[in-house]
């Protein structure tokens, strides 16, 4: 409503080239809503103004297409197909809600299969059993006619076997719960074989929703994303380790080296950025007396995307005082497989073309002792300048930003990681590469590092903590040189957590998994995008369309540029690619469906606005 005069019975209602002018006094407000909604129509297409005709038609009829009060569900779709008993006379009063999903109008009685959270069921509508007066409005109209594929109705009556053996729902009680506007890609299955599915990556991503109705495997990645999560936590607090709650901003990215988003705290007037990690303040944690700390975070990153790379994420953080890293190592292999069991029901699983299993133990293999494997190098002891080399001997690119730790990094992730298939433990990592980790107890130039990699990715990383403050403030000072040097991931100096480590750390292990890349092995998806509920996107383009001005230039009537527009032609250049015979047909057709009302205009005037807007 784009203009009221306070203190009038006038109300106007506008609608691009639309003007209603209502007297509220001899129509009712109601009627004029109404009214007004149907001239919203020229911006949808035809099946949308079926569904909006319909919505009008209900409410002519005082039926709430979206009604307010609480409607009861006391069983699902698997709990009526795997305990009903004909016998035991049991589901005879069933009340069950979900979306219509397919519809079968024969007469006096009719089949809808009804989709709920957990499957599917078929639902027999008998005429005279939902209309059991003289008013069968209910029926004839409502269902027959106004209800749709989509819409979301109750259902109340009792499972039976129909005669060919199939096991359905006889309605007693059909209530509308929400009537649905846009049209669903209908999902068709035929002796194993699907048609018209919804498989456009973009649009399953944009539309999770959608996704989400029409292809029920999808809710399955997400059910099982939460078991894995579920299992995990389980698993922690048999151990008595507390679950806790750490900032996502913060005012020093820490605890990872990536590029962080900032933002601007307008009460403080100081910078802040989203997390990154929250390693450090888990630490602090351990150094405030806990004995074992975890949790789920998000953590964000202004980074890449890829099949593996979402600039928001989920980790999972826990940190143990007293212990190593080798210790770690056991206690990750438990975990994993205690993770698949709940989850597959078997420690193997399929990951692309390989089998998988995560039962332990896992290989253990040091960083070097991996590329002198993989890559033919032995680069233990090499300097920056060596290992520079030894880059451009493997062919791998480098730039000047890269010191020590990144040289070695790009050469591990260029010649050995997609060797590392079965769950393999990689250990043992340079100093370089690790500012956070305690160094080797029987090599310095180490760390007491492992990183856990399968099907040639790194899904969890884990180290002896550093807990030695005169040792990690020199770590910091070591990114700060990398900081100046270019590298815009090196880590910031958080001299609050230095603090707390001369305070005082016990010895700790400490670990963080990539759940993303966790439920992805674990559900065999090959996408980051497909585990994550709504990952991010670019912004969708919006259609140009041209103003109605173009059209006329091109010798086009006013009254049928929405008609033309409407048939997909939003510019005049792709009316000029168009087939004459059938731009002709189609207009016919929708001045006839639509009961525009307009005179068709002759094949030959359709064949001159072609040429003109060709022009």
């Amino acid at each position: 409503m784009d203009q009221k005069k306070r203190g009038s019975k006038i109300s106007w209602f506008k609608r691009g080239s639309w003007m209603i002018l209502v007297d509220i006094s001899i129509i009712s407000y109601k009627f004029a809503i109404i009214l007004f909604k149907k001239y919203m129509y020229q911006d949808f297409s035809e099946q949308e103004v079926i569904r909006r005709n319909s919505l009008i038609e209900l409410e002519k009829l005082n039926i709430p297409a979206y009604p307010a009060e609480e409607f009861e569900v006391n069983c699902t779709t698997t709990e009526i197909a795997n305990e009903y008993d004909p016998q035991a006379g049991n589901f005879k009063n069933i009340s069950i809600a979900g979306r219509i999903m397919a519809r079968r109008i024969m007469g006096n009685a009719s089949f809808v299969e009804l989709q709920d959270e957990q499957g599917r069921i078929q639902v027999y509508v008998k005429r005279d059993d939902i209309c059991p007066g003289e008013d069968k409005t209910m029926y004839n109209t409502v269902f027959k006619r106004l209800l749709d594929i989509g819409d979301i109705i109750g259902i109340k009556g009792y499972a039976f076997f129909t005669q060919t053996g199939e096991l359905s729902i006889h309605t007693q009680e059909l209530k509308i719960l929400s009537k649905s506007l846009r049209v669903l890609p209908i999902v068709k299955e035929k002796e194993g074989q699907v048609f018209d599915a919804f498989t456009d990556a973009e649009q399953r991503y944009r539309m999770r929703y959608v996704d989400l109705i029409v292809n029920p495997g999808v809710r399955e990645v997400f059910v099982k994303r939460t078991k894995i999560i579920n299992a995990m936590r389980e698993f922690f607090n048999r151990k008595n380790y507390l679950e806790v709650d750490t900032p996502v901003l913060q005012s020093i990215p820490g605890g990872a080296s990536a590029r962080p988003f900032i933002t601007h705290h307008n009460a403080l007037d100081i910078p802040l950025y989203l997390r990154i990690a929250n390693e450090l303040y888990l630490k602090r944690l351990i150094v405030g007396g806990f004995t074992g700390v975890y949790e789920f975070s998000r953590n964000f990153r202004n980074e890449g995307m890829d099949r593996t790379h979402n600039p928001e994420f989920t980790c999972m953080e826990i940190y143990v005082a007293y212990k190593d890293y080798k210790w770690m190592m056991n206690f990750t292999e438990q975990l994993f497989e205690k993770v698949a069991l709940e989850v597959n029901g078997a420690t193997s699983v399929t990951i692309g073309t390989n089998t998988v299993d995560f039962k332990g133990p896992y290989r253990r293999l040091p960083m070097l002792d991996a590329i002198k494997e993989y890559a033919g190098t032995d680069i233990s002891g090499m300097d920056e300048l060596q290992l520079q080399n030894a880059c451009r001997e493997l062919g791998i690119e480098t730039d000047g930003t890269m010191g020590k730790g990144k040289l070695i990094d790009a050469i591990f992730g260029e010649k050995c990681e997609h060797h590392l298939i079965q769950p393999t433990f990689i250990t043992d990592y340079p100093v370089e590469l690790s500012p956070l980790t305690k160094k080797h107890r029987d090599n310095p130039s180490l760390t007491e590092r492992f990183e856990l990699f399968v099907c040639g990715k790194e899904i969890c990383n884990a180290y002896s903590e550093l807990n030695d403050p005169i040792d990690q403030l020199e770590r910091f000072k070591e990114q700060i040189k990398l900081k100046e040097k270019g590298d815009d991931e090196a880590m910031f100096i958080d001299m609050d957590f230095v603090r707390a480590l001369e305070y005082g750390m016990p010895p700790t292990s400490g670990m963080g998994i990539g759940i993303d890349r966790l439920v992805m092995m674990l559900t065999g998806a090959t996408s980051i995008q497909d585990v994550l509920f709504f990952p991010q996107m670019r912004p969708e383009k919006k259609p140009v369309i041209d103003e109605k001005e173009a059209y006329s230039a091109a010798g086009i009537p006013d009254e049928w540029i929405p008609v033309i527009q409407k048939l997909g032609f939003i510019t005049v250049k792709s009316l000029g690619e168009a087939n004459p015979g059938k731009v002709f047909n189609d207009l016919c057709g929708a001045n006839k469906k639509q009961k525009l009302g307009l005179k068709n205009p002759s094949p030959d005037n359709v064949k001159d606005w072609i040429t003109s807007a060709k022009q």
